[in-house]
C-alpha cells in the first residue's frame, strides 16, 4: 500500500514542489494538502494520512500547535517538520510535542523521501546528527515537559534498555546498535519497543528528548560522568 501523505505549508509553490517529487514515486501518494495549521486539523478530520509534512511558520495555528494537537489524537498521522532554518527553536518545540523527526526543507529529494519512508516505518529517528545539533542548543533554554522526575522514568529499564536508549540518544541505528553491543537487529528492535513502552514515548524522537533532559546525554554529545 502506498504511505498516504500530507503537504501543510502556506507557500503553495513550495507544496507543488513537494507533489511532483512525491508523485513520481510508486510507494507514496499526496492524499491531502492545507496552507496552514487550522486548515490541516480539518482536513485530517475526515482524510486518512501516514505521514504530515507539516511547515513549522504559518498563519492562523503554527506547525507546532499543529502538530501537539495531531499527536495527541488517537492513532495518529506520524509527523514530520519542514524547516527553512538549520537549529530551528521552533522544530526543537515541535519535537517535544509529537513530531517524528524534521528536515531542511532544501533537503535532496532522495534524503526526503528517505525521511518519509523512515517516519512511517517508525523505525528510525530522521537525521539523526541534525536532530542532536538541534537538542544541544536548545534543551538548556527550554523547560521540561515530563510528568516525573526523569530518574524514576529511567528506573523502569533495565541496564540493557538503559544503554541501547544511551545509544539511541547518540543518534545509532538499530543496526548500529547492534554491532555495537552484540546483539542482532531485532533483538534491538525489541528494546527499543520495550523503552518506548516503559516510558510512555511516542518514538525514538522522543526517546532522544527525555535522555537529553534527564541528563542521560548532555549537550555536545556527551554522556555524564558516574
Amino acid at each position: 500500500m502506498s504511505i498516504r501523505v500530507m503537504l501543510v505549508d502556506d507557500q503553495v509553490l513550495l507544496r507543488t514542489g513537494f507533489r511532483m517529487v512525491l508523485a513520481a514515486q510508486p510507494d507514496m501518494e499526496v492524499v491531502a494538502e492545507a496552507g496552514d495549521g487550522a486548515e490541516a486539523l480539518e482536513v485530517l478530520a475526515g482524510t486518512e494520512v501516514d505521514v504530515v509534512l507539516m511547515d513549522v511558520r504559518m498563519p492562523r495555528l503554527d506547525g507546532v500547535e499543529a502538530t501537539r494537537r495531531i499527536c495527541a489524537q488517537e492513532d495518529p498521522p506520524k509527523v514530520l517538520i519542514l524547516t527553512t532554518f538549520d537549529l530551528d527553536e521552533y522544530a526543537f518545540s515541535a519535537l517535544k510535542v509529537g513530531a517524528s523527526g524534521f528536515m531542511l526543507k532544501d533537503v535532496p529529494p532522495a534524503e526526503l523521501l528517505g525521511a518519509i519512508r523512515a517516519v512511517h516505518s517508525g523505525d528510525a529517528v530522521v537525521a539523526p546528527s541534525t536532530t542532536r545539533r538541534l537538542l544541544d542548543r536548545f534543551t538548556p533554554m527550554l523547560p521540561s515537559t515530563t510528568k516525573e522526575p526523569a530518574g524514576t522514568e529511567l528506573g523502569r529499564l533495565t541496564e540493557r534498555e538503559r544503554e541501547v536508549m544511551l545509544l539511541v540518544a547518540q543518534g545509532l541505528s538499530n543496526g548500529e546498535i547492534a554491532a555495537r553491543l552484540v546483539l542482532s537487529e531485532a533483538t534491538v528492535k525489541t528494546h527499543v519497543g520495550r523503552i518506548l513502552t516503559k516510558l510512555g514515548l511516542r518514538d525514538r524522537v522522543q526517546v532522544v528528548v527525555l535522555a537529553y533532559e534527564s541528563g542521560l546525554v548532555r549537550a555536545g554529545g556527551g554522556t555524564p560522568q558516574r
